[in-house]
Parts: structure tokens; C-alpha cells; sequence
């Protein structure tokens, strides 16, 4: 049987458990007489662990003689904690999930919670290998990490204490691992890592994210689409600003991680920037890539968030021209300062979350609008959708995935682009 996984979580993760499925197998895992089903978990939220629990209690309920592993985020964070689920027979840290040792030997049935875990201390980690992988199982576009771990610490945010400390993949064995995706028929490829733009200072030449993206694009000429996941914007280089504005394989669409609109709120999240920094960088992205697409991670109900406050966030969707919005009701992680603040009364926090999605979704209709009649070069990403170049969704006939079709925007059903095939090459080809 083979090793199933199930990712929850990030770009990062969804990278990570094709390296520990290929671990997996070589330690034997397949073989299994019942098979293995290993978590691979996120810690972003409480909601997003509670969904894991859940999901492990009803796969021991359909499979209650399979041997069960937990690991990432939430595991490296709350090893103990899964440890004492009857339905987990083994838990692993975040470095011990990509090593295949780490699956051999699995503790018999029925041991007690602590023979369970294998979960060393992430923060003593240093370096980050580039581990190969030759496909993104079930997807169009493929993840490169590019870089690990946080060295910030933010008081909402309990991500460092899963990661570790940033540590930076080396340059080499990024381009390599690009070249190989290519050639196994890859046209967009993403890089990702926890703090990506903190990219580069721990390895020799003091190396930053946009000579990163300068040397992918020149080493690997055919690559057809590089891709940003989410960055800080406070830390984009000038070689990034520069590759923005010249290189036409890097796509115009970016994720920002802007928390809040509020100074005094993002002050308090221990964020290193203000609003006037986060208006100013998407004013210049904007006059050196006019086609660029803007998309943010906002946190609604922040401890000691007045309505003044919040306003700040909701002008700042439209200040900072942003698209894609990312709205996270504050929720309190155990062990991290904003747990500890005077929290905002819950009914509040879900109408505030409402009103910006609500801003959210005005902004992203207007962009609808404003793409119907042109051309665009879409990434089929299943049957019936892909996603153009600015990362807007859009639904179309034909193509496989995985393809690249240029085509007409015909029009909109206010959740995405509609460009359907027509059937002559006036209105869709090839790209």
C-alpha cells in the first residue's frame, strides 16, 4: 500500500510532504500490511489545529489498523499534545519528518506518549537542505523552498517555534531543483519558505531574494512563469524591485504580509512597518510593473483593536490597490504575547473579519471588471480552471493541466474570469 499524506497548511508544507513521501517509501512505509497515513499539520491558527485532530480521529475511524504519524507545525509546537491521541502511534518534528530514519523502527501499538515522539529542539537547526523532488503530486505549478524558518518574532505568531531560526537554502541547489521540475514538464514554478524575503545573509556572498530570482530566471531559460509566494515588503531588495520591473517571466502578482493598517496595532504585533511603508511599496511596485496584482494578509480584531483602529485596515485595502485578500479573525495561540493582551469581544472580531472580506471581495469585483476583453495567458490548473499571470482565477473549456493557453476574457461570474473556448485560434491558443 502506499504512504498517503495529508498536508494541511502552506505552499511550503504542500513542498515538504513530497519530500516525506519519498522518505517514507524508502524507509519502508509502503510495504506496510495496513499502510501509514502521516499529517503533515499547521499551526497558523487553533482552527487550523483543531481540523487537524479531527481529521486524524476520523482517519483512525476508517482505518483503525493503519499506523498513524503526525508531524509539521502543529507537532513540532504541541508534540505532547498529539502524542497523547490514542490514534497516533508516532510524532515527529519538523526536521525529523524529511529524513527517512525517522520512519524506520515505528513504536509498536499501545506504547505510552512520550516513546511516541521524535521531536528535537528546531531552534538548534542551522542549515536547510535542498531536497529534490521530481513532481508536486495533483498540481499544475510546482514549489521550491527556497528558505526556512523566521527570525522575527511577531506577538500573534507562533510559526518560529515550529520552524526555527531562518536559514537559507543554497543558491545551487535552488536552480537545480528548478531545472529538474522543468524538465519533468513544469511551466510555472513558485518559491516559497516561511520569511522568504529574509532570504540570503546566513549564506556566503550575503545573497538576498532578488539575486535569487535574477540567477533562477538566467540559469533556467526554459522556465515560462517564476512565482512569489507570500512576501514582507519592508524587506524586498532593489535586485527584486529591479527584476519586477524588467523580467516579464516573473509574475506581476504579489502577497503581502501586512497584518493590519493600523501603526499603533502593527506596533503592537512588533510588525517592522508602518502603513505609510506598506501605501509607498505598493505605490512604487505599481509605477515599475503597472500590471501588477496586490494581495495581503490582514488580521481582523487584534487584541486592543478600536474601531479607529480598524477603520485604518479597511482604507488600506483600497490605498494600497490590494486584490486578493487573505482575512484572518485574531485567533490566540498559546504561548505567544497577543494571547496574553486584552482581547476584543468575539462578536466583534467576526463582524469586523465580515466587513473586510466584504472590502475584500468590492476590490476583487472591480478587477474582474477591469480584465473583460483582454488577452491573457492562463495556466490551466484542472479541468474547466486556471489562473492568469496576475494569479486571477478564471473558468475555461479545453486545455490540460498544466498547459499555458492565451485567450480572450469573454467576461465574469463575480467569483472568476470566464474565457470559453470558441474553438479557433482567434480566441485561444497555445501559449
Amino acid at each position: 500500500m502506499a504512504v498517503d499524506v495529508v498536508t494541511f497548511g502552506c505552499r511550503l508544507n504542500t513542498y515538504e510532504s513530497e519530500v516525506m513521501k519519498r522518505e517514507a517509501d524508502a524507509a519502508g512505509l509502503g510495504t506496510l500490511e495496513n499502510g501509514a497515513i502521516i499529517f503533515n499539520t499547521c499551526a497558523v491558527t487553533s482552527e487550523a489545529v483543531r481540523q487537524a485532530r479531527q481529521a486524524i480521529r476520523k482517519a483512525r475511524r476508517d482505518n483503525p489498523e493503519a499506523r498513524i504519524i503526525v508531524t509539521g507545525c502543529a507537532a513540532q509546537t504541541g508534540a505532547d499534545d498529539f502524542a497523547a491521541m490514542d490514534e497516533v502511534d508516532l510524532v515527529l518534528g519538523n526536521e525529523e519528518k524529511l529524513k527517512s530514519n525517522s520512519y524506520r523502527m515505528l513504536p509498536d501499538f499501545g506504547v505510552n506518549q512520550f516513546e511516541k515522539v521524535r521531536v528535537n529542539d528546531i531552534m538548534e537547526v542551522r542549515e536547510t537542505a535542498s531536497h529534490m523532488v521530481d513532481a508536486i503530486e495533483g498540481r499544475a505549478r510546482a514549489f521550491v523552498q527556497v528558505q526556512n524558518g523566521c527570525d522575527h518574532r511577531c506577538t500573534f505568531c507562533i510559526i518560529p517555534y515550529g520552524r526555527g531560526n531562518s536559514r537559507s537554502v543554497p543558491m545551487g541547489g535552488v536552480v537545480e531543483q528548478v531545472k529538474r521540475l522543468v524538465g519533468n514538464g513544469y511551466n510555472e514554478v513558485v518559491l516559497t519558505g516561511v520569511d522568504m524575503t529574509s532570504y540570503g545573509p546566513d549564506l556566503p556572498g550575503n545573497l538576498r531574494l532578488g539575486k535569487l530570482v535574477k540567477t533562477v530566471l538566467k540559469e533556467v531559460t526554459d522556465l515560462q512563469r517564476l512565482r512569489l509566494s507570500s512576501i514582507d515588503s519592508i524587506e524586498a531588495d532593489e535586485d527584486l524591485m529591479e527584476a519586477l520591473a524588467t523580467e516579464k517571466r516573473l509574475m506581476p502578482h504579489l502577497h503581502l504580509s501586512l497584518q493590519s493598517g493600523d501603526n499603533m496595532i502593527l506596533k503592537r504585533m512588533k510588525r517592522r512597518h508602518l502603513r505609510e511603508n506598506s501605501i509607498e511599496f505598493c505605490e512604487n511596485v505599481r509605477r515599475i510593473r503597472p500590471d501588477i496584482v496586490l494581495g495581503a494578509d490582514i488580521i481582523a480584531g487584534f487584541p486592543t483593536e478600536t474601531d479607529e483602529m480598524f477603520e485604518n485596515s479597511i482604507r488600506i485595502v483600497e490605498e494600497c490597490g490590494l486584490t486578493h485578500l487573505h482575512v484572518f479573525p485574531f485567533s490566540p495561540r498559546e504561548g505567544t504575547p497577543a494571547a496574553r493582551m486584552p482581547p476584543v469581544n468575539r462578536r466583534i472580531v467576526k463582524a469586523r473579519a465580515a466587513r473586510l472580506r466584504a472590502a475584500g471581495d468590492a476590490a476583487y469585483l472591480s478587477h474582474l471588471h477591469g480584465l473583460v476583453g483582454t488577452r491573457q495567458k492562463i495556466l490551466i490548473e484542472r479541468e474547466g480552471l486556471g489562473r492568469t499571470e496576475g494569479f486571477t482565477l478564471v473558468g475555461i473549456d479545453g486545455g490540460t493541466p498544466g498547459q499555458l493557453i492565451e485567450c480572450t476574457i469573454n467576461g465574469h461570474d463575480s467569483d472568476k474570469l470566464l474565457a470559453i473556448d470558441s474553438g479557433n485560434d482567434s480566441n485561444r491558443r497555445a501559449a
